[in-house]
């Protein structure tokens, strides 16, 4: 578990220098709080969103030769 005062509980919270965590959660001053929907509209909110939307990569297996 964090030792972040910022940290809401569930011990995963990755907080950046702004307060903002990996989950979309922002530290208010007071507690995590998501973003009103101002916020959620800016730039840096739009592009953490675009990154969550990516799909997650996953390993290729190669085709095995045939030995017919």
């Amino acid at each position: 578990m964090s030792d972040d005062p910022r940290c809401c509980g569930t011990g995963t919270c990755i907080i950046n220098d702004e307060g903002v965590c990996w989950c979309g959660q922002k530290w208010d001053g007071q507690k995590m709080c998501f973003p009103t929907r101002s916020e959620a509209s800016s730039p840096l909110a739009q592009t953490q969103q675009a990154a969550l939307s990516q799909p997650a990569l996953t390993a290729v297996q190669p085709e095995m030769p045939s030995h017919d």
